[in-house]
């Protein structure tokens, strides 16, 4: 601690000196004991920083690896095609599907059945009678007296039907169209309706397509299905059936893994792999002033490296993709992946099975994929357990502490600012009072002697 030096300057001036000025010197002074905490505690804040973004990017890195080491991730997802589209066309292949390939021949389309009425002159004229729909007898009055007020009220209830008024120069019509396609929806109608409004002429209906289901074959089995969009031939598989086959015409459906997305995935698991190699390599070195980085030297970084590094060594015992290399990947002079598309497109291709095996977890062996999750898991600064997690904990119970020495301190310097300012306050009272009592003794002197100093 340094030293602090008053000037008075001469006591007889009466101009004492500035007390802020002096008190404030002498506090910056004792203030130079915090500095070595304030400084430790710049330092631990820096690797705060450095091992939250790495925790971040440990935490992308895990994303990416789940979407290969999920059961119900991009490994799973199938793809598919149809060999004659304007017969059957694919609409989706879920997870369940399984890649292989099926002959399908369409006999015929379900149709869902319909019915519609006699003309009658206009869609205003006024209705008579009831109709009976599925069972259901609609009684006409004054709320459903006309076709468009008809097909309101049936839209409204339960009938099992969707109606509709088609009009065109011939006149008006009630179309009724039932809800459920294939031999199960179709409906019945009968009807006692007459138009009040033109000589209570009968209206009439008439069945205008029967209600049938579906008729293919697949993989030899003959199938029917109450709609053209089929769910249940294929596991896992929707497709919609657009027309017959013509002359028995055999359409080849073939679902395939989806190997474009889990090349995709794996770059991806690549690329957030290779920034949490990167940040780490980072804090190897200096920053650009030439000062060394955060965790420069830190046990931490050492861990962070050992884990990954033992990670991707990992050779796994089962099934016939065993290491990272057999996929295509290589590790660089500085810890970073590559990948050779060709040679993982190739894998893909003949060892599917063997990469699923390969990153996802099985209860009879350890794969790559669930070894590395456990290794990230225990360096991820949101597992309890974790490296970073714990690294941040213990930089947080140090700087609790400094925070509170420095706090203790400005305490102690706050109450020793308060009482020097007031001494230093009476000290200048008192040198800025001198000349005033030098008159004073000066006039006694002169009523006592007789002398005038200043003659």
């Amino acid at each position: 601690m340094g030293t602090v030096g008053l000037s008075f300057g001469s006591p007889t001036s009466g101009q004492g000196f500035d007390v802020t000025s002096t008190v404030s010197q002498i506090v910056t002074n004792m203030q130079a004991v915090e500095t070595p905490w304030k400084n430790q505690l710049s330092a631990l804040q820096s690797q705060d920083t450095a091992l939250s973004s790495i925790g971040s990017d440990l935490s992308s890195l895990s994303s990416a690896l789940q979407s290969l080491t999920d059961f119900a991730g991009v490994l799973s997802e199938k793809q598919g095609s149809s060999s004659d589209t304007s017969v059957l066309q694919l609409t989706s292949a879920s997870t369940s599907a399984i890649a292989g390939s099926h002959t399908i021949t369409v006999q015929g389309l379900a149709t869902t059945s319909s019915y519609v009425s006699s003309t009658v002159s206009g869609s205003s004229d006024i209705l008579t009678g009831s109709l009976t729909v599925n069972g259901q007898t609609i009684n006409i009055d004054s709320t459903n007296n006309t076709l468009s007020s008809l097909a309101g009220a049936i839209n409204s209830g339960s009938y099992g039907v969707i109606a509709n008024v088609i009009t065109d120069s011939s006149g008006s019509r009630l179309s009724l169209v039932s809800k459920t396609s294939g031999a199960s929806g179709q409906i019945s109608v009968s009807s006692s309706l007459v138009d009040s409004s033109n000589g209570s002429s009968a209206v009439s209906f008439t069945q205008t397509q029967a209600g049938t289901d579906a008729q293919l074959t697949v993989d030899g089995v003959s199938i029917s299905s109450p709609s053209n969009t089929v769910t249940n031939a294929i596991q896992g598989v929707t497709f919609q059936l657009l027309a017959p086959s013509s002359n028995g015409e055999q359409v080849q459906v073939v679902i395939t893994n989806s190997n474009s997305a889990v090349e995709s995935a794996i770059n991806s698991f690549v690329s957030a792999y290779n920034k949490v190699v990167q940040d780490l390599n980072t804090q190897e070195g200096k920053d650009a002033s030439g000062n060394p980085e955060p965790l420069y030297g830190s046990p931490t970084l050492t861990s962070l490296q050992e884990a990954l590094q033992s990670a991707l060594n990992f050779t796994q015992t089962s099934g016939a993709i065993t290491s990272l290399s057999q996929l295509g990947m290589t590790v660089g002079s500085d810890g970073t992946l590559s990948v050779n598309s060709d040679t993982l497109d190739s894998v893909l291709n003949t060892n599917y099975q063997d990469v699923v095996d390969f990153f996802q977890p099985s209860g009879t062996f350890t794969s790559f994929g669930g070894n590395l999750t456990s290794v990230l898991n225990n360096l991820s600064s949101s597992s309890s357990n974790g490296a970073i997690k714990l690294a941040l904990q213990q930089n947080a119970a140090v700087e609790q502490q400094l925070n509170q020495n420095i706090s203790n301190e400005e305490t102690i310097i706050s109450a020793k600012k308060t009482e020097l300012t007031a001494q230093l306050n009476e000290a200048n009272y008192i040198l800025t009072s001198i000349p005033q009592q030098l008159q004073q003794i000066d006039e006694i002197y002169s009523a006592i002697t007789g002398y005038n100093q200043k003659q």
